[in-house]
């Protein structure tokens, strides 16, 4: 019960009655309460009853109990911002004793590991202690007025500085002079053009990037909304327009034992007529057990009259790319005129082919039909906050705009309906690359066939939790464009497509945005700017550094509004992924060996937590002459394996964010000499940020 403390029913006196209710330490209120009228302080014939001394008494003890409610929430305020600090400063201390590093192949096991370990860390210990003391040395040489006022370091200031006749003319000084002659004749202008030339790409990305935020504008103006040519289908009625074509839906998975079972549920009710479906569940999976539950799910399904088959590869060859392939060579697919695509984690809407196969109705030259992607998970944590920002621009924008001004974008690889005669009409399934998905929809829209993005059919998946994965599914997302490239250009220069569309795939689709973009990213901000604090001859302006920036990331949050308080850690962590893109992209071009790794994305399985519970539960009728495994069993191997699976479990230190970090944080105190403010801030800011995803302190943490 919450203690009143109303002395003023005791005690008349004038003041400000309130009463404070204190439910515990963090939970407190003060209700003012109508205070007594003068009659009330008035008795036999005029005499306050209560001197005026007591009444500011009175006042004062309840003023001095507000005061320490508030004094005892604000420390818990700051018991709690000093207990993440010390988390934070507990989980980077183990993190780096125990120097597991994204190189920890090369570095081998044994003694040696632990040797190589050893010297990582005292590395690590050495750097950031050299930063600090660097830091603490320039900040107090910049308060002594030992700095230069301007960003360029003049030779006349040099000269007077080292032949005046109180300097001391020793080695140092000499090499020193020697150092800003070469650095002036031989190392700036080389710098300066490269900047000026990074600069350049960075202008017209930005105006690239301005113009689609403008045709998405005029989209939502307009209200233009891509439609049936036969008119929109009638969703209450259930008919579907009155369109069955025969559709054929393909789920390809591997080792997925988190998501399997949403994924083949969702699709086993979709809304289309038995007789005009098809599913094909294509498993790669190499574990055993995974297999068996995979399996066991396809024949449940089919016990409930679900048109379902299981296809299993011993051989892995080709990936996905390969397991399509193989699952379009089947003598029945012949019999069906589309084919719709889900990954393991998607989960469509069950009115999901009602709303994008009508599409196709009377519209011979419409190849695809690509629906938007939402996500269970995008609240999770910072990473994944982060990666909706990005994914949201690219479908809110990217894909709505190319696809209603262009009929062209890149298919995502799921969540989308092929005409099943573009694929064939395009060549297939190809291995030749890991984006399988932006191969066949580049040869598709050089032989002729039109695309359409709906913005408004979503189907749910998830973001990868953890930096390790999400690193890899961009390194394969940025290596595999390139490759793409490669072995398109010349069947782009050679098609029969209009000069537009061809510029448009060249420059637009594939040299600005798959390659330029991460380039002038890692180049302008990761080297050039570091290096300018070493050259000051060489300069970049402020409006390159900061303005121009901002305005790009205003511009990429405007489609997730409700992450706009994640704008800086968004602007500061796409720069920190710009040495994976541009490694990835170096990969993929000149085809080095990491250009061809293809990992699956890890799935946390969180739209699907208790399925097994579910699984094991429910009790489905069975047919004569079905094997049935104990699931009770395979419930319990797949939880040791969990188990194994989180003691092997850890996060890394990643050696190129983490010296990246060094660099940037070490240009911060160079910049402090030049007073240079924005740059000082810019570098201190996104070397902390590379600092963090160095340590891995970014996404899913590992207890």
């Amino acid at each position: 019960m919450a203690p009143s403390f109303d002395w003023w029913e005791k005690e008349s006196h004038k003041g400000t009655p309130v009463v404070v209710k204190l439910q515990n330490p963090n939970n407190w209120s003060i209700d003012e309460l109508e205070g007594p009228t003068d009659d009330d302080f008035l008795q036999n014939g005029g005499v306050p009853m209560a001197a005026d001394n007591k009444r500011r008494n009175k006042n004062a003890k309840q003023l001095t109990w507000v005061l320490l409610l508030k004094a005892h929430k604000a420390a818990g305020c700051l018991t709690s911002i000093a207990s993440a600090i010390f988390g934070l400063t507990a989980a980077v201390r183990r993190r780096i004793a125990s120097g597991r590093t994204d190189n920890d192949a090369a570095a081998g096991g044994g003694a040696h590991g632990r040797t190589v370990k050893t010297r990582f860390y005292s590395c690590i210990k050495a750097f950031l202690w050299l930063s600090v003391l660097l830091l603490g040395f320039e900040v107090a040489a910049y308060y002594k007025g030992w700095h230069f006022g301007a960003p360029d370091l003049h030779l006349q200031y040099l000269y007077t500085l080292t032949n005046s006749p109180l300097s001391v003319k020793d080695v140092f000084g000499s090499l020193y002079s020697r150092w800003v002659l070469i650095r002036v004749e031989y190392l700036a202008p080389p710098l300066q053009f490269l900047a000026n030339a990074c600069i350049l790409l960075f202008l017209i990305q930005s105006v690239d990037r301005l113009v689609l935020c403008l045709g998405c504008f005029w989209v939502k103006f307009k209200k233009i909304k891509p439609v049936p040519k036969q008119g929109a289908v009638d969703l209450e009625s259930g008919d579907g327009g009155g369109f069955f074509p025969m559709v054929l839906v393909q789920i390809p998975m591997c080792n997925e034992k988190e998501v399997y079972q949403q994924s083949i549920a969702a699709v086993c009710n979709l809304e289309w007529p038995k007789g005009k479906l098809l599913i094909q569940v294509l498993d790669d999976s190499d574990d055993p057990t995974t297999q068996l539950l995979i399996k066991e799910e396809v024949h449940k399904w089919q016990r409930e009259d679900a048109n379902i088959v299981y296809r299993h590869r011993v051989i892995r060859e080709g990936y996905k790319a390969g397991n399509l392939k193989s699952a379009m060579n089947c003598s029945y697919v012949r019999d069906y005129e589309f084919v719709a695509i889900f990954d393991a984690d998607f989960q469509p809407n069950p009115d999901f082919l009602k709303r994008t196969v009508p599409h196709f109705k009377d519209n011979e030259e419409l190849g695809l039909v690509q629906a938007r992607w939402s996500f269970v998970n995008k609240d999770e944590n910072l990473l994944t906050r982060l990666q909706h920002i990005n994914l949201a621009f690219h479908f809110e924008v990217e894909q709505q705009v190319n696809g209603i001004f262009l009929d062209f974008f890149g298919f995502n690889g799921t969540a989308g309906v092929w005409r099943i005669k573009a694929l064939e009409d395009s060549g297939g399934w190809l291995e030749r690359t890991t984006v399988e998905d932006m191969d066949i929809a580049v040869r598709a829209h050089l032989h002729g066939w039109k695309f359409v993005f709906l913005n408004d059919v979503e189907c749910q998946c998830e973001l990868p939790e953890s930096y390790e994965a999400y690193r890899k599914q961009q390194h394969r997302w940025h290596s595999g464009p390139m490759q793409l490239f490669r072995l398109c250009l010349p069947d782009i220069i050679r098609s029969k497509i209009s000069i537009w569309k061809k510029t448009n795939m060249i420059f637009l689709f594939f040299l600005l945005r798959k390659l330029i973009l991460p380039f002038y990213s890692f180049t302008l901000f990761c080297i050039i700017l570091p290096m300018t604090m070493f050259i000051p001859e060489a300069t970049l302006p402020s409006w390159v550094v900061c303005y121009i920036p901002a305005t790009m990331s205003f511009l990429n949050i405007l489609p997730a509004p409700k992450s706009f308080p994640f704008i800086v850690p968004y602007l500061l962590f796409e720069n920190t992924m710009s040495v994976t893109k541009f490694n990835a992209m170096i990969s993929g071009l000149f085809q080095l060996g990491s250009a061809y790794e293809w990992v699956v994305t890890k799935k946390s399985g969180r739209s699907s937590e208790g399925d097994l519970i579910s699984l094991v539960e429910k009790e489905p009728t069975h047919q004569r002459g079905v094997s049935v495994p104990d699931l009770e069993e395979m419930q319990e191997e797949i939880r040791q394996q969990e188990q194994k699976a989180r003691k092997k479990k850890h996060n890394r230190i990643y050696t190129k964010e983490l010296a990246l970090a060094f660099l940037l944080l070490t240009a911060a105190t160079r910049s402090l000499l030049s007073a240079q403010g924005i740059h000082f801030y810019f570098l201190l800011f996104q070397g902390v940020s590379f600092l963090l995803v160095g340590l891995d302190l970014i996404g899913e943490q590992v207890a």
